[in-house]
């Protein structure tokens, strides 16, 4: 079965422009001198993998019985100027669980293997990363 999706974007202004899909929007940073209040295209880039990921540990929990309180995904990409593309992707997800380390490598697998985004991005440059447990405050 394939599964097909659509976004539409439009450029508002000079500044910026905006993406819809279904009955959500978001406001793209195009503005050449760039602005703080979007995401550009490289961190929307980077939003994606993360928003694939917690979407796969959503998928897989029910399926593994794994039990959070909380998930974080924090991306860092390496962009080359020449040509201009994406070179790296380190990656750390941290869970909040109690649940055992075998536990939560499992979930980590899971989500390296069935991630749609991820694979794909991980078949056109080096997507790595870790996963760990959230350390209670000190």
């Amino acid at each position: 079965m394939m599964l097909e999706y659509s976004v539409d974007a439009r450029r508002v202004d000079a500044h910026g422009s905006l993406a819809t899909t279904k009955q959500a929007s978001i406001a793209l940073d195009t503005d050449v001198a760039g602005r703080l209040d979007a995401f550009n295209p490289a961190e929307l880039f980077l939003a994606a993998i993360a928003a694939c990921m917690l979407k796969g540990i959503e998928r897989v929990m029910p399926m593994l019985e794994f039990q959070l309180r909380g998930v974080e995904v924090k991306l860092r990409g390496v962009r080359q100027d020449s040509p201009p593309k994406m070179v790296a992707i380190d990656y750390e997800i941290v869970v909040d669980t109690d649940e055992p380390d075998r536990r939560l490598n499992l979930l980590h697998t899971n989500i390296r293997k069935f991630g749609t985004i991820s694979n794909t991005v991980a078949a056109a440059t080096r997507l790595e990363g870790t996963i760990r447990r959230r350390t209670p405050a000190a």
